[in-house]
């Protein structure tokens, strides 16, 4: 699965061991996940990443699992995965009804759980799925795959797009390499130095001054953020403009340093 297919996936699980498991392998084919274990941090999670897919275990201790679907179902933002122990027609029938997109009996195998997620991103992305993201003076363009800077097209390697792009739909939340590496290149052998690299290339070609980069920072301990305020933030709103007055301003500095 390639970085442009991943999508953002909220798990509300109480067996944490399942939890845990489901998570891992989601990530693993490339997909962001968030996971709560009752419904009162389910609702404040959702409400806050916005993801694209719940699971949701319907028989989840602390509230009603069909309530909590109905509730989710409103907010019409995201496919429902409902997961239970109960396999009955009429169980089934409920969970439908109060508004999941697709119903899976425990216990299932990981292989049929995959393939039912795989089809619900299919939707989510056909529903939700922007054709660019647009950050201020930045526009990533996810049909044709280019990145314009105001009036600017910026010509990158399909490696530079591909984190350009992971980073920028992270919204500003830091990534590890392992998550980049993951998410941007899933075939790419695991080698935090490609991302170090190409992050460096990245830099060079879309910061106002690669030297300094205010756009792709290195966050400590950590990896790389996308750093939504130096295009967005009123003080740096002229993104473009800034990188113009840098790049002309370059070359008479080594003028005058010769």
């Amino acid at each position: 699965m390639t970085a442009v297919g991943s999508v953002c996936i909220q798990i509300v699980e109480g067996n944490p061991h399942l939890r845990s498991l489901l998570g891992w392998h989601l990530q693993q084919v490339g997909h962001w996940v968030n996971q709560s274990a009752d419904f009162q941090q389910a609702r404040e999670m959702f409400l806050s990443r916005q993801p694209n897919l719940v699971i949701l275990d319907s028989e989840l201790s602390g509230g009603d699992g069909l309530e909590f679907c109905r509730w989710l179902q409103q907010q019409r933002q995201a496919l429902i995965l409902m997961l239970s122990a109960q396999g009955t027609e009429a169980d089934i029938v409920a969970g439908l009804r109060a508004g999941a997109d697709d119903y899976l009996t425990k216990p299932f195998g990981m292989q049929e759980f995959l393939a039912r997620v795989e089809a619900l991103t299919r939707r989510s992305r056909s529903i939700n799925a922007p054709a660019s993201l647009d950050y201020g003076d930045i526009k990533i363009d996810l049909i044709q795959r280019r990145v314009r800077i105001k009036s600017e097209h910026i010509d990158l390697t399909p490696q530079e797009f591909s984190l350009l792009y992971v980073l920028a739909q992270a919204g500003g939340l830091p990534l590890t390499r392992t998550e980049l590496l993951r998410k941007a290149w899933p075939d790419e052998i695991d080698n935090h130095r490609t991302v170090d690299t190409h992050v460096l290339s990245l830099r060079k070609k879309v910061e106002i001054d690669p030297r300094q980069p205010s756009l792709i920072q290195t966050v400590r301990n950590v990896g790389y953020r996308f750093n939504v305020e130096a295009v967005n933030g009123s003080n740096l709103a002229d993104y473009a403009g800034q990188r113009l007055r840098h790049k002309a301003a370059v070359p008479a500095l080594k003028v005058a340093e010769s």
